[in-house]
């Protein structure tokens, strides 16, 4: 790996948002390819602060620096990035579910997915259950992923993967669920394709999902 690489892995691990540009800036001046530059020096990272967080070696503030650096190096990679190798991980639309105002989770499985290489187009908080299937319809999205916080709000998945039955789109499209009150057995009872209980496993997930 070149040093510039390695150097770009490390900040990002460690959050430093304004070293990754400049050392995004220095290896685009090396022609370096900007795949490379992604792929090596910044989603590299991202995996192993995946894997450092379940490791509980990583918590959430670190994390979310790790994140925004990530998001810093892309913001400037992107105009060098052919359409090729722009090509995301898949497209993702994410929203907390309706009656729910909850964001910070969400926010940081944002993160996460776009420092993962994911497209996501976030939907944000109390999100009709139309809005999720205008997601798919529209802008052909490869996963709905819902969050629902509070124990009162959860039942509000359903509405949506019934929507989605309805709609005979269903087989377009997969469903991830995550949240507090939330586990694996909900999940599977209400039809979804997957249930992650922190950002980190929430992209292991949406990986998982796609591969099959």
């Amino acid at each position: 790996m070149e040093p510039i690489i390695s150097q770009i892995y490390s900040d990002v691990l460690r959050g430093l948002h304004k070293d990754v540009i400049k050392k995004v800036n220095t290896a685009l001046n090396q022609h370096i390819s900007p795949h490379t530059i992604m792929n090596d020096g910044m989603i590299s990272a991202m995996i192993e602060v995946g894997r450092l967080f379940e490791a509980g070696e990583y918590y959430v503030p670190e994390m979310l620096v790790a994140a925004r650096a990530m998001q810093a190096g892309m913001k400037m990679l992107k105009p060098y990035l052919t359409i090729e190798e722009a090509h995301p991980a898949g497209k993702v639309a994410l929203g907390t579910v309706k009656g729910d105002f909850h964001d910070i989770g969400k926010n940081l499985v944002k993160m996460m997915l776009e420092g993962s290489g994911f497209q996501v187009i976030d939907l944000c908080v109390d999100v009709d259950p139309e809005k999720f299937i205008s997601a798919v319809t529209d802008q052909e999205v490869d996963i709905i992923a819902m969050s629902a916080l509070i124990t009162t709000t959860m039942q509000a998945i359903r509405p949506v993967i019934k929507l989605l039955d309805d709609s005979n789109l269903r087989q377009r499209v997969k469903v991830i669920v995550g949240g507090a009150p939330l586990t694996d057995e909900f999940a599977r009872q209400i039809g979804a394709d997957g249930y992650a209980p922190d950002a980190s496993r929430a992209v292991t997930l949406a990986k998982t999902v796609l591969s099959k």
